[in-house]
């Protein structure tokens, strides 16, 4: 796999950081997690192929412990705020003059400097920060968040894996390590960097919710069908639109022109009558293998099954029958193979861990005793 041979320590946290540890992992990096001790379950949904370490961090013994790993590594991914590690003596500076090649990734809401550095937030707050907020959301409703995925997740997690993969491409003709300093508000911004860049062709002239891809436009929205289920259109092209009209049975000719925005309420009305009238799967028949760019809203119930999905293997099952996305991209000589046992229990591998950087059994049950470790009974025994 790509990163076969990376070694990762990911201090456990949500959402952002493990998002980005279980990417590093499916494209073939050893990714262990470090879990606080006295934690019971771990909530860290993302653990695919991961292997956890419970370490007491608030005894020096394993604060040295922590050190030990870090810098026998190759990568430490750390999500907390500003100045955490430095008060435990791990901040990246100190493990760097220690091992030069480090990449320490600090993955942060608002970055590593600046007024709200120190300050709590989450992905709404992160998005609000970043000016996508306020372009998101139907004409005269209130700004909405997409979930917590602009911010957590693709100015987040997958940014911060970015990062890591271009300073360990940097390394191979340095030598040297860096530090990232990975920011949720500026990772989300510079995801719409689109939307930014493109305001100076007129695209985001008008309100939110008024404007060609935000729901304003009538050709690029969802409606829903006569099961209840939902279609998706994004017909922009006017030899799209033509095949969106076609399906539709609708003559151009006694319609109102498509860019004109004052007749965008009525040519929505017709649509959203029009694709009431039949089913989800009657509009897929119709539409599927034109360039009418409609497609089926697919709940997560429907999605494997849907044939062009099964055809790629786009989502797979793991150990326990649990279905979710399969890694993308995907890579023709080294493709990532994700792990389908189930996730790893807190501490389930500290032993294990522990052994492959060099600690003897006397040292690790001497730590074990002393609280300084954690070793889940259930699954791991020394």
């Amino acid at each position: 796999m790509a990163l076969a041979g990376v070694r990762v320590i990911e201090l456990a946290g949500l959402a952002p950081a493990p998002f980005c540890g279980m990417i590093l992992a499916d494209f073939g990096a050893k990714v262990i997690r470090v879990d606080r001790t006295k934690t019971g379950m771990s909530l860290d949904t993302q653990a695919r192929g991961k292997r956890s370490v419970a370490i007491n961090l608030k005894t020096a013994e394993g604060v040295a412990l922590l050190r030990r790993l870090c810098i026998q590594s190759d990568v430490v991914l750390e999500p907390y705020r500003k100045g955490v590690m430095e008060k435990l003596g791990l901040g990246p500076h100190s493990l760097l003059m220690e091992n030069p090649r480090l990449i320490y990734a600090r993955l942060t809401g608002f970055g590593q400097s600046g007024p709200y550095a120190l300050a709590a937030g989450h992905d709404i707050n992160y998005l609000a920060m970043s000016g996508l907020l306020s372009r998101l959301g139907r004409s005269g409703e209130k700004p909405y968040a997409p979930l917590n995925l602009l911010a957590d997740f693709a100015g987040g997690g997958l940014t911060c894996a970015l990062g890591i993969v271009l300073a360990l491409l940097e390394r191979t003709k340095s030598g040297k390590g860096q530090i990232i300093d990975a920011s949720m508000v500026e990772g989300a911004a510079y995801t719409g960097s689109f939307v930014w860049k493109s305001r100076r062709i007129g695209m985001w002239d008008r309100g939110r919710g008024e404007n060609m891809l935000d729901s304003g436009a009538p050709f690029y929205d969802t409606y829903k069908t006569l099961d209840g289920k939902y279609m998706a259109v994004g017909a922009i092209e006017p030899q799209f639109y033509k095949q969106l009209l076609k399906g539709l049975d609708l003559d151009a000719g006694e319609l109102p022109p498509q860019m004109s925005f004052s007749d965008w309420p009525e040519l929505r009305r017709i649509f959203t009558q029009l694709f009431a009238s039949k089913t989800q799967a009657d509009w897929s028949k119709i539409f599927d293998g034109t360039d009418a760019c409609v497609t089926p809203v697919l709940s997560f119930e429907q999605v494997s099954s849907h044939p062009h999905n099964q055809e790629r293997g786009s989502f797979m099952k793991d150990s326990s029958g649990e279905e979710c996305p399969r890694p993308a991209p995907v890579l023709s000589r080294t493709p990532a193979e994700p792990c389908l046992t189930s996730d790893p229990a807190v501490g389930e591998h500290t032993v294990e861990v522990l052994e492959e950087f060099g600690f003897t059994k006397a040292e690790i049950e001497k730590m074990l005793a002393a609280g300084v470790l954690e070793c889940s009974t259930v699954k791991a025994k020394l």
